[in-house]
């Protein structure tokens, strides 16, 4: 999700990265600083040598021996690469189409109406796709690639961006601005949708009237199951049982089974929630203040009693889970998995493990917070879906915490645990789960975002966005990046190829930023071009072939002259840590989810808050965004969207 607070024109801080661990558990900073090794600094100097020509006595021995291993060698990916640049349009690269299958407000569910920004409806924002579309997963029917289910999260809105006459552009002055049907429409704007989309003549396009189609909203039913379902701390007035809620909020990235359900991942549920006075005198205060709740982002407290702290305390213990849907019914119940744990969740790279249990590895996208996997007890069947149907209510949460020697540790969030006697119970635990990891002693991340797990090699790459807030204390000459602005990747290896192992070793596949500025401290391979290198890595996804894409979240074109995109990224051989732009987003827009058909012939990618601004001084609007894509129309809004890229011709993505 954007992050305006780490970027230099932020145009406000929307609270998402303000640090709330307060713990003095190590941070990734302090344990990189111990860990890089003689090689990365080689590493290091070199690229920064070859590619910006700052030349130092290690960087002259290595330069030759390096520049004869990349020469010859073989890329994984072979596509004319896209210049870096900002403008109005997105861009992809040469012998490719990128066609927009469905917008903001097209017709999901066969009654929606025609969409008309002029007259904003919760009813009709029901039937229709919602806005800032972020995780995507398509599963195939009948084993196809050119027909499926496209899974989509809606994460948050851009009202500013969404509904024209709001006075003033600040956050208050929006909240003061939205009427209580713009505020009903925003709620029906988050969630998700499924819709189902075949390739017929070259073209994607959604199948109208579908009977998988379907919209989830804040407002649709949902079960809470697992350990902390029925616990006192999600028990409300609307639910006296604490078994059943009300909608998702935030999703952000996710994941889909291998029994064909979609994992769909709530972030930063605590911007929509009031009530500050009512949280600080609570005896619960302190752990209100590790989840950053409440935020008071969105006025829906106005509205809905459930956001207003001061009314149901416990509503926000109720958010901040990982959802399973079944996309295949439409009349399924969404259950919100609490064995998972609850914080901001970012991802859900999941595994077969060998011994048949199902482990999904998961982020909590703060600055200075935690890289968690779950194990479950009981192993998958993957001829019956249903036996599956319970298998994430039970199992074990664990944290990482990184050493210095290039291991790491996972550690159970388990009641019984010395560390965590602390908390009543294992409902408990899972609940305040950011509070059980420091009394772990987990390590503080860099903003964990996205995770996936190379299906063949078992590698498992987490993306780390940027961290701001690092401070020069923190700092050597083998990390030499206080205020990390561009974030970096790293890639975990568990012990022998099992993912139920509470042992890993970990190493840094790139840290990211211009390597053409040598304090910025890039590590790409030096094979990089300048249009190829990337920050602020977010979500990333592993393709049939085994090659590593990489979505971006963060550019300011102000500052770094190029907008977020899609980057294919070398992992293994003498081209390791070598990049490529693939597709580029129209200014103000962030990229994410891309996700491929079986076959490779296909890559879907989803394009957030198109329009937006990144210039405090110059604020968006829906009467003056930055960018009218994808309709540049005069009186229409700019409306995220989900791109399909085919290549011309037919043929492999990238190929």
């Amino acid at each position: 999700m954007t992050s305006p607070s780490d970027l230099p024109n932020a145009p406000f801080d929307m609270g998402e990265d303000t640090p709330s661990n307060r713990s003095d558990n190590p941070t990734l900073g302090d344990v990189i600083a111990a860990r890089m090794s003689r090689r990365d600094l080689m590493r290091g100097a070199l690229a920064v040598s070859v590619i910006s020509g700052t030349v130092g006595p290690l960087a002259i021995a290595a330069a030759p021996r390096a520049a004869r291993a990349i020469e010859g060698a073989k890329a994984r990916f072979d596509f004319p690469e896209v210049a870096a640049g900002s403008d109005a349009m997105h861009h992809v690269a040469e012998g490719y189409d990128a066609d927009v299958l469905i917008r903001w407000g097209d017709a999901v569910l066969a009654e929606a109406p025609a969409f008309d920004p002029a007259k904003p409806s919760a009813g009709a924002q029901e039937t229709q796709f919602g806005y800032n579309n972020d995780f995507i997963g398509f599963l195939p029917l009948e084993g196809r690639s050119d027909r499926g289910l496209l899974v989509v999260n809606h994460e948050y809105t851009n009202d500013e961006l969404m509904y024209f006459g709001l006075i003033g552009w600040t956050r208050k002055g929006k909240m003061a601005s939205l009427s209580d049907e713009q505020i009903r429409a925003s709620m029906a704007a988050h969630g998700g949708s499924v819709i189902e989309v075949e390739r017929a003549d070259g073209q994607w396009r959604v199948v109208k009237g579908s009977k998988y189609a379907r919209r989830i909203t804040a407002s649709t039913p949902m079960d809470i199951t697992g350990p902390a379902a029925g616990h006192g701390l999600m028990k409300t007035g609307a639910d006296p049982s604490g078994t059943r809620v009300l909608g998702m909020l935030n999703n952000c990235a996710g994941g889909i089974t291998p029994w064909g359900t979609w994992l769909t991942c709530e972030e930063n549920f605590n911007f929509y929630f009031s009530g500050n006075d009512a949280a600080q005198a609570s005896p619960l205060a302190d752990t209100y203040a590790r989840y950053g709740v409440p935020e008071d982002y969105y006025p829906w407290g106005r509205l809905d009693a459930r956001f207003d702290m001061a009314r149901e305390p416990n509503e926000c213990h109720r958010f901040g889970w990982v959802v399973e849907i079944d996309p295949f019914d439409p009349t399924s119940v969404p259950k919100k998995r609490t064995a998972l744990g609850r914080f901001k969740h970012e991802g859900a790279g999941n595994i077969v493990n060998s011994d048949g249990r199902f482990v999904v590895y998961q982020g909590d996208d703060q600055r200075f917070d935690y890289v968690y996997k779950f194990v479950s007890a009981g192993k998958i069947d993957v001829t019956k879906k249903a036996a599956n149907r319970d298998l994430l209510d039970s199992g074990t949460l664990y944290v990482a915490r990184f050493d210095a020697d290039g291991r790491g540790e996972w550690l159970p969030l388990v009641a019984g645990h010395p560390k965590l006697t602390a908390f009543a119970d294992q409902g408990a635990i899972l609940i305040h789960a950011r509070l059980a990891a420091d009394a772990l002693g987990a390590t503080k991340m860099d903003r964990p975002e996205d995770i996936d797990v190379h299906a063949k090699t078992g590698k498992v790459f987490l993306m780390l966005t940027n961290n701001s807030k690092r401070t020069a204390d923190a700092v050597d000459a083998a990390n030499p990046r206080p205020e990390n602005r561009f974030g970096h990747i790293i890639e975990m290896t568990p012990d022998g190829g099992d993912h139920a192992a509470t042992g890993f070793a970990w190493e840094i596949l790139v840290k990211c930023g211009d390597p053409s500025i040598a304090e910025v401290g890039a590590t790409f391979n030096p094979a990089t071009s300048k249009d190829g290198w990337f920050g602020m890595p977010d979500n990333c996804a592993i393709d049939a072939d085994g090659r590593l894409w990489i979505a971006t979240d963060g550019n300011n074109a102000q500052v770094t002259g190029r907008t977020d995109g899609l980057f294919a990224l070398e992992t293994e051989g003498p081209l390791r840590g070598t990049s490529r732009l693939f597709f580029r987003c129209p200014t103000g827009a962030e990229l994410c989810g891309p996700c491929f058909t079986p076959d490779l012939e296909t890559l879907f990618v989803a394009v957030q808050h198109p329009g937006e601004s990144e210039d405090k001084n110059v604020p968006a609007t829906t009467e003056n965004p930055t960018s009218r894509w994808p309709d540049f129309k005069d009186g229409m809004p700019p409306r995220p969207s989900i791109v399909a890229i085919t290549r011309k011709g037919g043929g492999k993505i990238g190929v």
